[in-house]
């Protein structure tokens, strides 16, 4: 989990100049691109509030528009919930139930059928707790692919065949995740992908706090400037949903965050755009090219996480499976 911006070709002048700072979230690209405007052209959005849930709907339409926001034209939906550090089962209950109905509306809108073979593919690595969410989702996936060759239909329970893989990371296999998921898809031929990672945020205050679905895929370790190759519909050949949430900040992010939280904003006080970023390399030297903060309490969170987004899925892709079932799954 470490930033390596020679790597990236992205030094920090680049990183902290017109706004570009890291992000895996299309509601903060967005933000970071808006620069003053009411709205960027190309781009819809639409915000709701369901229960506890802040929902963000951003509909990237056009290439031009993409570009903008660093981001692949496609549909993202954020949900954030606060009540998701509170460690209250109920409230994280809830929370599931909320994203199994947006996931559900991504399988209609991607025109899934109801016993159409699913994917499950937790990205990330499970030594690493802030990267073990995909791993560990996976592990609490009802897989049923295996019973439909061994069971008649009628004792099927309106269950959908899904199946699940945690690939590992390229250090681990020495494989690039996307080659080993392409692989699986030739051979398994599933009619849709679920791909679950961890993402980098920009605001600290997101962190196990929300979680973003979109249908453009996702290409592993972008969030941390390491891209791989992507698994994504043009690479995969079938739909993917990706589903991400946000573990990881950058360091300059909060640096830069916190000058402008003193200097009023970008040259504020009488501090120019150089003035700042000579700063924030004083203070992360000599870390500068390579820290990346998540929070100490990181275990608990991934654990609750875990159960959300795993419970969500579990009840999206089964229709004949309630949440009542699913969260005692869980337990």
């Amino acid at each position: 989990m470490m930033l390596d911006a020679e790597k990236t070709g992205q030094g920090l002048d680049q990183l902290l100049d017109l706004g570009r700072i890291r992000t895996d979230l299309a509601m903060e690209a967005r933000e970071l691109a808006l620069k003053g405007q009411q709205e960027l052209p190309g781009v819809q959005t639409r915000t709701e509030q369901r229960g506890d849930v802040l929902i963000n709907r951003v509909l990237v339409q056009t290439p031009e528009a993409g570009r903008m926001m660093g981001k692949q034209p496609g549909y993202y939906v954020t949900l954030e919930a606060e009540t998701l550090r509170s460690r209250d089962r109920d409230r994280l209950e809830e929370v599931s139930q909320a994203l199994a109905e947006e996931i559900r509306g991504f399988l209609k809108h991607l025109n899934i059928p109801e016993d159409a073979l699913g994917m499950v593919v937790g990205l990330g690595n499970w030594n690493a707790t802030p990267d073990a969410l995909g791993p560990r989702v996976v592990g609490k996936i009802l897989v049923t692919r295996h019973l439909f060759s061994a069971s008649p239909p009628e004792k099927r329970g309106a269950l959908r065949p899904v199946c699940a893989i945690a690939p590992g990371v390229l250090g681990i296999t020495g494989m690039e995740t996307g080659e080993i998921v392409a692989s699986l898809v030739q051979r398994v031929r599933p009619r849709f992908l679920v791909v679950v990672d961890a993402l980098a945020s920009r605001s600290t205050a997101r962190l196990g706090t929300t979680v973003q679905l979109a249908d453009t895929g996702i290409s592993p370790g972008s969030g941390i400037g390491n891209k791989r190759v992507g698994i994504t519909p043009e690479t995969m050949g079938i739909p993917v949903l990706a589903v991400g949430v946000p573990t990881v900040v950058d360091a300059v992010t909060i640096v830069h965050d916190a000058l402008d939280q003193i200097t009023g904003g970008a040259g504020g006080a009488g501090v120019s755009p150089p003035q700042k970023r000579e700063a924030v390399q004083r203070v992360l030297h000599p870390y500068l090219r390579d820290l990346i903060v998540t929070p100490k309490e990181v275990d608990v969170l991934i654990e609750d996480i875990t159960k959300v987004v795993a419970g969500a899925l579990n009840i999206a892709l089964h229709p004949g499976v309630t949440p009542e079932e699913v969260f005692r799954y869980l337990q």
